[in-house]
């Protein structure tokens, strides 16, 4: 069984919100770079970055870090997609991903994030927290808190990767992400 929780409409207003909540914390957007997980959190980061942009007519950079190679969980990968063509040095990095659950991606993603030098601070921003932590890290901003079970799956669609927009919660059939 499955059941939507954000539409096409839904996720633009949460992430309208979201901007605004990391301009409002940081005082608008000076030093601020976002950085999308791949796969699906390069994209999430894309729209928060173009939507900080709009709100504080500033650019704000956007890369994307592929935390496969660094994870501790999965099988060694040889190829990192990582493109991060700023500095990180000294400013304030929004580490982007479109679900947090055990946080070990966010764990490795860190990881590879300090290859680029030393942030003056690293904020998590994820579109899904869904709970079930195996490590302490949280979210500094959440589009939604779902409460799940272990065996449910969040599968989120956005449309440059699947032709749509939608979070959909299956019901005790998926092994988590």
């Amino acid at each position: 069984m499955s059941a939507v929780l954000l539409d096409a409409g839904d996720m633009r207003r949460t992430l309208g919100r979201m901007a605004h909540e990391i301009l409002e914390a940081n005082q608008g957007a000076e030093d601020l770079v976002v950085v999308g997980v791949l796969r699906r959190g390069w994209p999430i980061a894309k729209r928060l970055a173009f939507l900080m942009t709009q709100i504080e007519g500033t650019t704000v950079p956007c890369g994307k870090l592929d935390a496969r190679p660094f994870r501790d969980d999965r099988p060694p990968v040889d190829h990192d997609e990582t493109e991060i063509p700023f500095e990180v040095s000294g400013k304030t990095v929004i580490l982007v991903d479109e679900v947090i659950y055990t946080a070990r991606t966010i764990r490795a993603a860190l990881d590879g994030l300090i290859r680029f030098g030393r942030p003056k601070s690293v904020q998590l921003a994820v579109l899904i927290d869904r709970g079930f932590r195996e490590l302490p890290i949280e979210p500094n901003y959440c589009g939604r808190k779902v409460a799940t079970e272990q065996d449910d799956h969040i599968i989120v669609k956005v449309n440059e990767y699947d032709g749509e927009d939608v979070v959909v919660i299956q019901k005790g059939n998926g092994e988590g992400e």
